[in-house]
């Protein structure tokens, strides 16, 4: 899988399970600014 499909695939579980950015971050121990970064592919 590449960065972009990863990205696409976190978010799309994160939002099936009705979680905000910050929500998953503080769940799996990161700043929501790392989920961005994954969801966008970075």
């Amino acid at each position: 899988m590449d960065q972009e499909k990863i990205g696409v695939f976190i978010s799309t579980l994160r939002k099936e399970h009705g979680m905000t950015q910050q929500q998953l971050a503080d769940a799996i121990g990161v700043s929501n600014k790392t989920i961005s970064k994954w969801e966008c592919g970075v």
